[in-house]
């Protein structure tokens, strides 16, 4: 908005750039491809010519610019170069140009009247916020906000979450083109941005699951508060800054407001304005409602006229209506009439005595006011009425409340009392109470105190005293020291005057004064006051000089009154009722007063005069304002010069000096203002659709107050008002501006019900749109208007016609009209609409068919656009996303290529119609059926071209998948879809393609099963092998992708579903028989020479995960959701657990068969037999066989390895502890078996060692392995237990082991060691150093070096102790004595024989070395020469050297 202080070049800029920002607001939303080329719907052929003068007022500024607009094609002449334009053309252009700019100013005369004194509308303040658009650059920085933000160049703290929303809302909203297109048409607020975005993050929160302490409010209201903080605008307003006009789009406006804002919308500039204002005198309420009287006068005449003369009236639809027209315009006048009545003259409440005027009564040719009306306009009609009628006004009605304000400021000339005498004043008016100021000393005499006073006198009396104190003791009064009475009126002056005070005669204070202001309010019902000369007939008699006041009773009626001094009533007055004033010639018969002026009626007449000239113009123009005439007095011309200037007058001459006189003294009543109003609304709209608000159509509350206040006070007709209205509404809509359907409906309903005759409820459309001022009646037009012309019905036609076509458009292009849902509701307004137009009238409701099918052939078209739309957006993102170089010719596209651009559309087609459903749906649901129709013949046409394309695809090729799941996962989903034509076609168009693509699979996966273990290493991967791994993913990716297609047809599905589990089956059967034949061959290869080497190969812990990973498999490929449905997986079941059951027998066989071997060494040792005496012979002279711990250790060796072998390898725990458990109770029954078969001998010592050890191992290693106390401690066990503690006890008390080897058990060595040194150290102490020497020929052996035994942890740790001890050594003579006479003897014997200085000692223990060395030939060498050696020991039953040596063996 402009300053009051703006130079009119600032405004002419202003001005101008609001032109082309209106302008601009108009630019259009590009139309989808193939609907109308012109951009919107054909404009359908008026059946009613528009005449010439219509078309010129219509033709303004709003034409200019919609020729701007629409001159796409071919330039509009406004804005063809001057220079090609020919003379003739260049001056009609200036011509027309100039034709505007008149029509222009004197239509902004009219609005400055409307605005300079309203009193029949107001304006309003409870319409619909409307909110800032966004324009093309704002939505270019919305975009840059964005983007910044997704960037990471924002300080905005946000998480992923909130990134991907805010990601989804810009591809999905700010990027599309249908929000740059509605932007276009101004129909795009910031609002609607973030409501959208609220909408798009409620659906995302609901899909978050709950957080402890975090409400899923608390999270949305802090994601908008961070979108908020992305697009917050970065230029704020300072505070206090003066917002311009056209951001007072929401607000009630001020006069000036408005005043500023019609300069815009009319470009009119500055100077031009504040000519008009002055000298139109707007600032003045009396000089505008005289304007209105004289306005309603006319208007009267005018009505008067065409009673006599009907070619006047307008054309209407019937000939009737003539009479009613008349009475509708005498109503319309009363009620203006009524309204100014209305209007306070006066402060406060009215008084119980203001004059009321009847209205006419219809009928009548002619009333009291018309007569009184004619005769003051002297148009020369003939008086035929009489006064009687009149209501005389008495003197109480014309009494006056004045408020005096009386301030005593200072005293002067003070003499007669000493300086510290105490002084005051006192004050009063009238009869009123008196009033005293300050008490101040003589010598400061200064006050600032007011006294306010109320008087109902004309001419009051003011009285100021002073007075001092009297010091007496005795005194009651204070001394009077001097008066001043002063007369004011309200023309007096306000400031502060020097009064001489009336003072004593002796008094020495002869020049006292004292400096009073005195202010005398107007009361607002006193129009004029002051001193004249009258004399009438029959009032003021005489001439003599009076002090008058014109008081104003009520908008109709004024009295001029004489007052006295003192005087409340009026001595005299005079009722202006039917007077007229104009100047007259000086009277030179008079005394007293110069300049003369008359009021004059016929029969009567009175004389004024005054002294001055200006006074005389000012009452001239008060009486002229009174009396309502039509004549405006005008001054005499004199030659002297006058002293003072009218200011008025001044304003009137420079007013005329550039023009404007002509503009203000145009009688209203010769102008067509139903054209003129036809051109400011025009010219309001374009204003409208150009500030900076989202209006859609819908006007600001300043000019709703003004365009009603301009129909109300020029009587522009509702219909027509309406039918401009929508005129200018479809031009726009036409054009892709945006404007709201709700407004359309309101106008149009309204035209309807004025043009039907019909009665409308209280509120056609709501309570949106309640007039609870206006009541409705049943029986009448919404206006109160019963008579239609000829124009407005053929009007109403041709816009009904024109909107029907209009609304057709919109529904076919819903989506780029109303795009995603914006503005919100207006889709719904627009079928409402619809549905009302299709009315024949307004009682009569439209058939529902009817409605239905308007409804379909829109939504059928839809379709069409819609795909043609999305096609090309795909052809184009298809071509962006792979860019081909020019080339000559067709180009062929590969059917790859086509099915990936097929798979886009596909995609697109489904976010199109989930975002219908979304955002559309709602308006429909009346017509929900149609929608689900549209959507069918949306896929009608995408079915068209996939079966092109996928008719080009090549045979047993699966790319088309993707196509399928992307279609079905939509159509499964929705209800109304579900099953539909569409859906049927795409099962048909796939079901093949599914059969064929699982036969191919079955095929694929039993030759990758026949391959794969052919070739299979049986290394261990993942659960199984590298063959099973492969066919258990193949079966659950085939069951999984098939599953994913979620086929539509329950039965085919089903059909489907179990193939798949049966082809599972027969696979797995096949993968456990095969991996079960090849663990048989595994287990069938031998164990080597030394049982307790063996370790289980990985190759059968790998066959035992196949059969356990497909026992797991199994449940999930032939089961449907863990239920056995089609009882495969019960068949594979049992044969998996008859399968496990086997491995599991047959590896702990495997196991246990090295325990039978190990039995079967420790029975050579058996009691009685001869193997064994050999045996302990051997063991006693070189210790051939080693120790029996050794053997038990070995063995127990054997058990740790495998059992951590199958620990580690094997992945079922369960069927581990299985084997565990078989495996030891197999040990303990072979164990007690072995046993039992020797229960009538006794153990060997080595057997007694060996089995001692493996029999308290083995059950320390399975209570490790986690079996339970009760298997462990079986009956079986406890009898092992048992025996081997009882043959423990037997060879510790025969010392067998000593006996057999010569040498103590392990632990009795390392005791013997330890007490040995121990001796040797305290002999060293007592005796010295002393050597032991041997009697035998024999040298003396190495010493041997004890070491402490240690369990065997390793098979590689067990070699080289047997080594160490199976070295041979020679037989080193014992101290002690035999235990008995046969081994002496043997011994005797034994060393007796010797052959070339070796003796059978070192011949044994190279055997032993030759068996070490694994020499079996050299063994049986050396037992052919010693054959004969043999001989002997054999006769004697001690064994031989070969013996001996067969017996390393064992």
């Amino acid at each position: 908005m402009l300053e009051p202080s703006s130079s009119e070049e600032e405004d002419d800029d202003i001005g101008s750039s609001f032109n082309s920002g209106f302008n601009g607001g108009s630019s259009h939303l590009e139309p989808p491809g193939g609907v109308h080329q012109n951009g919107g719907p054909p404009r359908v052929p008026s059946p009613m010519s528009v005449d010439g003068s219509m078309a010129k007022i219509g033709g303004g500024r709003g034409q200019e610019n919609r020729g701007r607009v629409d001159g796409r094609g071919s330039p509009s002449p406004s804005l063809v170069s001057e220079k090609t334009l020919t003379e003739a053309e260049l001056q009609e252009k200036q011509q027309k140009e100039e034709e505007e700019r008149k029509t222009r100013i004197q239509l902004y005369v009219f609005v400055l009247r409307a605005i300079a004194y309203p009193f029949n509308a107001k304006q309003p303040n409870d319409m619909t916020k409307r909110h800032q658009k966004v324009t093309k650059e704002g939505l270019e920085k919305l975009r840059a906000k964005v983007d910044s933000f997704l960037k990471g160049e924002t300080q905005i703290p946000c998480d992923e979450a909130f990134q991907n929303a805010v990601h989804s809302y810009n591809d999905i909203f700010l990027k599309s083109e249908r929000v740059t297109g509605l932007v276009n048409g101004g129909g795009l607020s910031q609002h609607d941005c973030r409501d959208v975005f609220k909408h798009q993050i409620e659906k995302r929160i609901r899909t978050i699951p709950e957080i402890d302490g975090l409400s899923k409010d608390t999270v949305m209201t802090s994601w908008l508060a961070k979108y908020d903080a992305i697009t917050k605008d970065d230029e704020q307003r300072r505070p206090g800054q003066r917002l311009p006009t056209a951001m007072l789009g929401n607000e009630v406006m001020t006069k000036e407001q408005l005043y500023d804002l019609f300069q815009q919308i009319l470009n009119i500039k500055k100077f031009e304005h504040q000519l008009l204002y002055n000298a139109m005198q707007l600032d003045s309420m009396d000089e505008q409602a005289a304007a209105i009287r004289r306005e309603l006068d006319a208007r009267r005449e005018k009505v008067a006229m065409m009673e006599k003369d009907r070619r006047l009236m307008p054309k209407f639809v019937l000939k009737d209506m003539e009479g009613l027209y008349i009475e509708e315009m005498n109503a319309a006048i009363n009620l203006l009439k009524g309204n100014l009545e209305s209007l306070p003259v006066q402060q406060g409440a009215a008084k119980e005595g203001k004059i009321k005027f009847g209205k006419i009564k219809p009928g009548k040719r002619r009333s009291s006011m018309l007569s009184r009306s004619q005769s003051s306009l002297s148009r020369g009609a003939p008086d035929e009425a009489d006064d009687s009628h009149v209501a005389q006004l008495s003197k109480s009605d014309v009494v006056l409340t004045f408020q005096i304000e009386v301030v005593v400021l200072e005293v002067r000339n003070l003499k007669s009392v000493p300086p510290n005498r105490i002084i005051y004043c006192t004050m009063e008016v009238g009869n009123s109470d008196k009033l005293a100021t300050d008490q101040v000393e003589a010598s400061k005499p200064y006050w600032d105190t007011q006294g306010d006073f109320s008087t109902t006198h004309c001419l009051p009396v003011v009285k100021v005293k002073l007075y001092s104190e009297n010091p007496g003791m005795l005194s009651l009064d204070d001394k009077e020291l001097g008066k001043v009475v002063i007369n004011p009126t309200p023309l007096s002056s306000k400031a502060p005057e020097w009064y001489k005070a009336t003072v004593s005669k002796g008094s020495q204070d002869q020049e006292l004064k004292i400096k009073v202001a005195v202010r005398m309010d107007k009361p607002m019902n006193m129009k004029h006051c002051g001193y004249l000369y009258a004399m009438g007939k029959t009032v003021w008699k005489k001439w003599k000089k009076r002090y008058f006041v014109l008081v104003q009773v009520s908008q109709y009626t004024f009295a001029i009154c004489s007052y006295k001094e003192k005087k409340s009533d009026p001595s005299e007055m005079l009722q202006l009722d039917g007077y007229t004033v104009d100047y007259i010639e000086p009277a030179g018969d008079l005394e007293g007063g110069k300049f003369f002026f008359n009021t004059v009626r016929e029969g009567d007449s009175v004389l004024f005069a005054t002294e001055d000239e200006q006074d005389s113009h000012n009452w001239v123009m008060a009486f002229y304002r009174a009396t309502g005439q039509a004549h405006k007095p005008a001054p005499p011309v004199t030659t002297a010069k006058t002293t003072s200037l009218n200011k008025n007058q001044g304003d009137a001459d420079r007013a005329r000096k550039h023009g404007m006189e002509e503009y203000i003294a145009a009688d209203p009543i010769d102008f067509d203002h139903h054209k003129l109003f036809s051109k400011l609304q025009c010219l309001s709209l374009d204003w409208r659709l150009g500030d900076p608000f989202a209006s859609l159509g819908w006007f600001t509350p300043g000019q709703v107050y003004v365009l009603d206040e301009f129909c109300a006070r020029y009587g522009v007709r509702g219909c027509y008002r309406h039918l401009c209205y929508l005129s200018d509404l479809l031009d726009k809509c036409e054009k892709h501006t945006v404007i709201d359907p709700t407004l359309i409906h309101f106008s149009y309903a309204y035209c309807a019900s004025h043009v039907h005759g019909n009665s409308v409820p209280a509120n056609p459309l709501g309570e949106q749109f309640a007039t609870p001022d206006k009541c409705i009646e049943e029986s009448t037009r919404p206006d109160g208007v019963g008579t239609v012309t000829q124009e407005e019905k053929e009007k109403f036609q041709e816009i009904k016609e024109r909107l029907r076509v209009q609304l057709e458009y919109q529904l076919t292009n819903f989506r780029f009209c109303f795009p995603f849902g914006r503005p919100e509701g207006a889709l719904k307004s627009t079928l409402s609409l619809l549905e009302r137009v299709l009315m024949k009238d307004i009682s009569t409701p439209v058939p529902q068919n009817e409605v239905r099918s308007v409804i379909k052939k829109s939504l059928e078209n839809a379709a069409l656009v819609n795909y043609e739309r999305l096609s090309e957006e795909a052809r184009i993102e298809a071509d962006l996303a792979n860019p081909q170089e020019d080339m000559v010719g067709e180009v062929i596209i590969p059917p790859a290529r086509k099915l990936e651009d097929l798979i886009r559309l596909a995609d697109l087609c489904v976010d199109l119609l989930r975002q219908n459903e979304e955002f559309y749906a709602e308006a429909f649901a009346w017509f929900s059926d149609l929608l689900v129709e549209h959507s069918e013949i949306f896929w009608s046409l995408f079915a068209v071209d996939m079966d092109s394309v996928l008719s080009e695809q090549p045979p047993d090729t699966w790319d088309s998948f993707p196509l399928f799941q992307i279609l079905n996962d939509y159509l499964r989903a929705d209800d109304n879809l579900k099953n539909g034509k569409f859906h049927q076609h795409l099962r048909e168009i796939f079901a093949p393609q599914v059969v064929r693509y699982v036969d191919l699979m079955e095929s694929s996966i039993a030759q990758s099963i026949h391959k794969g273990f052919e070739k299979e290493k049986w290394e261990i991967k993942g659960n199984g092998c590298a063959t099973s791994e492969d066919l258990f993913w193949k079966l659950d990716a085939l069951q999984s992708f098939i599953r994913d297609l979620h086929w539509p047809d329950p039965e085919f599905g089903n059909h489907l579903n179990q193939r798949l589990k049966m082809m599972a089956c027969d696979m797995i059967e096949s993968c456990i028989q095969r991996t079960y034949n090849c663990f048989e061959m595994q287990l069938k290869k031998g164990i080597l020479l030394n049982p307790t080497d063996y370790v289980l190969p990985s190759e059968i812990c790998a066959m035992v995960n196949v059969v356990l990973d497909a026992k797991n498999q199994s449940l999930k490929l032939c089961a449907v959701d863990g239920v056995d449905v089609h009882k495969y997986h019960t068949k594979i079941d049992d044969m998996i657990e008859k399968t496990s059951a086997n491995m599991r027998i047959q590896l702990v066989g495997k196991l246990v068969s090295v325990l039978d071997k190990t039995l079967s060494k420790l029975g050579a040792y058996d009691e009685g037999s001869m193997m064994g005496s050999f045996l302990s012979f051997a063991n006693k002279k070189i210790n051939v066989t080693g120790t029996g711990t050794d053997l038990g250790k070995s063995y127990v060796s054997f058990v740790r390895i495998n059992m951590d072998t199958v620990t580690k390898r094997i992945a079922d725990d369960l069927w581990v502890l299985n084997v565990m458990e078989k495996w030891y109770i197999d040990q303990v029954e072979l164990l007690s078996k072995w046993l039992t078969e020797r229960l009538d001998k006794s153990l060997h010592p080595y057997q007694c060692t060996c089995l001692a050890h493996i029999v308290k191992k083995i059950y320390t290693e399975y209570e490790l392995q986690g079996l339970e106390e009760d298997r462990l401690q079986c009956g079986q066990y406890q009898a092992i237990e048992q025996r081997m503690a009882t043959e423990e006890a037997t060879c510790a008390l025969t010392n067998a082991e000593a006996t057999e080897n010569g040498e103590d058990s392990d632990d009795e060595k390392r005791k013997k060691s330890v007490q040995k040194s121990k001796m040797k150290k305290e002999e060293s102490r007592e005796d010295g150093a002393k050597v032991q020497r041997q009697s035998s020929k024999a040298p003396p052996p190495p010493v041997r070096e004890e070491s402490s035994d240690t369990e065997v942890d390793s098979e590689d740790e067990k070699p080289k102790k047997q080594k160490a001890k199976a070295k041979p050594k020679p037989k080193e003579k014992e101290k002690q004595p035999p235990p008995s006479s046969q081994t002496g003897k043997d011994e005797s014997d034994f060393d007796s024989i010797e052959d070339g200085g070796k003796i059978p000692m070192a011949a044994a223990g190279a055997v032993k070395d030759a068996l070490a060395t694994g020499g079996v030939d050299k063994v049986a060498d050396i037992g052919k020469e010693s054959v004969a050696q043999a001989g002997k020991m054999l006769t004697k039953g001690i064994g031989g050297f070969a013996g001996k040596a067969f017996g390393s063996f064992f």
